[in-house]
């Protein structure tokens, strides 16, 4: 008869398991009740609190303003507060570039990368200095118009003041939530329970998602509160919420997972185990579409389970599509280099906000391109502020059929870098919102680049002659359906007819905040006869636009679905009837600050087309 002893071990386990899972469950309510009068007492007080506003804003994915000017910027953020505690909309705040769902239903949306964790939500972010490294015990977010986009706060252990910078960068989340529909715009301060960290931090990221808004979100200023010492916890921190076990175990998971990336991965050799259980029993692709359902660090864990699922996880098709921005605070040249023998085949490849502060160095991102960019077909490396001129030699030279770059607020890349990209004849995507490309390069990239269909130069500060670069488009680039020149400061009619004449395939165009466009010249009405496939037409802050212009649209535009006139004064309710009547696929009508349009009117509109979101923006 076999020993029992082994099996009486096992039950042992599964019983202490199953007593630990109870007592976890059971005591939760009590815990929860416990933890509001004990959390005043969980650190013992020996030093004075320390309060600071922002000193600097040191980084951010995008903003709603110029890159020349204070309105509406991510700027703002640093200092006190210019608006708080009023409501409404106002230009001495700082305000991120898109809101709600509009941006993912137009032509230019892109397809979401799999395989994205549920807990990573983030859409923008924006990076705060503090003048003094403290313990954090509190951050205020003062929100002055539309909150509830802030989804996560994070403190980096980086000094951005020191002359000595660490040999390792920390990245820890002070508090982190799903996304949540606030009622009511008006103005409040935000103040999330933070998690203590043992570290001294002075540099702030706070990342948002403004997909449940109705309309941008507005803040005004960040307060970091903190301690200079490291606060002792007190003796009653025994009595532990069982809540914070659950985040702790989260949080050590999530790091255990992006360790394994850069350590287990590497390792040769396993265990031998006497068998696989059922799966040698499943067929290779059967497992396969299984394992496609994981995340990255779920993969590298699972790596570690037995030599198939091994097998599986390092399989390269398992990394076809790759998107390691909801890991960005712990991706580097060790991560790619363990990941370059699974990502031979890769055809999407997300970097995005990776690689800030010396994680990925120009040798290790060229090691990666160099053995896994050959099948790339997407490249996404937004904010990705490691990238230079040979990086993108580089990407020009291992990636032979790349289709999509997005290089969106890389804005370190020095101007002539850029010409480099005129090399890739594929491409038929190219973000360089908020980048120093200037004319020349753009040129040469419009001249060679004839497949492009989406263009974003939203931004581009460093382009002499808009009209140049719109004429360039109508003779060279017939495919393009979606155009992006948001703030272009010197377009005229000229250049919009040239555009319209060539490019009459065009469903979204961008011309917000473009001053030099003046309805008197026609170049709206021409707009309208010549391209009657738009669905998206943004003439935001544009005073010019008229009766004339909106009557055009509703004769010649019926497929459209978003329009924005904010700011004009021009619009009667008569036009936008017309409108309404004749679109009636239209979702989106921004008429914010239209001087002819009131709330009666807007109320009116939204009692005989319910379909249509008719947004108008207020400033107390």
């Amino acid at each position: 008869m076999p020993p029992v002893f082994p099996m009486l071990t096992v039950l042992s386990m599964f019983y202490y398991m199953c007593l630990r899972r109870r007592a976890r469950t059971a005591t939760r309510g009590e815990m929860n009740s416990r933890r509001a009068i004990e959390s005043n007492t969980r650190a013992l007080p020996i030093n004075v609190e320390i309060v600071q506003y922002a000193k600097e804003v040191l980084d951010f994915s995008s903003h709603y303003g110029s890159e020349n000017s204070m309105s509406y910027t991510m700027w703002n953020l640093a200092g006190i507060p210019n608006v708080y505690p009023s409501s409404g909309d106002f230009t001495q705040t700082a305000v991120f570039r898109t809101y709600g769902t509009w941006w993912d239903r137009c032509p230019s949306a892109r397809l979401p990368f799999k395989r994205t964790p549920s807990t990573f939500c983030s859409q923008d972010y924006v990076e705060l200095a503090f003048e003094e490294p403290v313990y954090p015990t509190a951050v205020h977010i003062l929100e002055t118009y539309h909150p509830g986009a802030v989804v996560r706060i994070l403190a980096c252990s980086a000094n951005p003041y020191s002359q000595n910078p660490p040999a390792e960068v920390r990245w820890e989340i002070l508090w982190s939530e799903a996304p949540t529909k606030v009622n009511g715009p008006q103005a409040r301060q935000f103040t999330p329970c933070i998690k203590q960290i043992n570290f001294p931090t002075n540099l702030i990221r706070l990342e948002v998602n403004s997909s449940l808004l109705d309309y941008y979100t507005e803040l005004d200023a960040v307060v970091l509160h903190g301690v200079k010492e490291r606060p002792v916890l007190s003796l009653k921190t025994s009595m532990i919420d069982m809540n914070d076990i659950d985040e702790d175990e989260d949080e050590e998971k999530f790091a255990c997972g992006m360790d394994t990336l850069n350590k287990q991965f590497s390792i040769v050799t396993l265990r031998e185990w006497p068998t696989n259980g059922y799966f040698d029993k499943l067929p290779y692709e059967l497992i396969q579409l299984i394992l496609n359902h994981l995340t990255v660090p779920d993969l590298c864990r699972l790596a570690q389970t037995c030599k198939l699922l091994y097998q599986h996880c390092c399989d390269p098709l398992q990394y076809i599509h790759l998107s390691l921005q909801p890991y960005w605070a712990r991706i580097n040249d060790t991560s790619l280099e363990y990941l370059q023998s699974r990502c031979t085949l890769i055809q999407w490849l997300n970097l995005s906000w990776t690689g800030n502060r010396g994680a990925i160095s120009v040798s290790g991102f060229s090691r990666f391109l160099k053995v896994c960019g050959s099948e790339l077909v997407r490249l996404e490396l937004s904010c990705g502020h490691f990238l230079n001129e040979t990086c993108l030699e580089v990407i020009t030279e291992m990636c032979p059929n790349l289709q999509e770059l997005n290089l969106s607020s890389c804005d370190k890349i020095p101007p002539q870098a850029f010409n480099h990209i005129a090399k890739v004849g594929s491409l038929k995507r190219l973000i360089l919102y908020r980048t120093k490309v200037e004319q020349t390069a753009l040129l040469s990239i419009l001249n060679f680049c004839s497949e492009l269909q989406h263009l974003s130069l939203g931004s581009c500060v460093m382009i002499e002659d808009y009209d140049l670069i719109a004429s360039m488009m109508g003779a060279k680039c017939k495919k393009l359906r979606s155009l992006d020149l948001w703030r272009c400061k010197n377009i005229t009619e000229s250049g919009i007819a040239e555009l319209a004449s060539g490019c009459q395939l065009l469903e979204e165009l961008d011309l917000g905040w473009c001053p030099t466009l003046q309805s008197s010249t026609g170049c709206f009405t021409n707009l309208a006869r010549k391209l009657p496939n738009l669905q998206k037409l943004f003439l935001t802050a544009n005073r010019s636009v008229c009766d004339t212009d909106i009557e055009e649209l509703a004769a010649n535009c019926t497929h459209l679905r978003q329009l924005d006139i904010l700011g004009t004064r021009m619009v009667s309710p008569a036009s936008l009837r017309k409108l309404l009547e004749s679109c009636k696929d239209l979702s989106l009508l921004d008429v914010s600050f239209c001087s002819q349009i009131d709330n009666r009117v807007v109320l009116e509109l939204n009692a005989n087309f319910p379909n249509v979101f008719i947004k108008k923006s207020f400033t107390q």
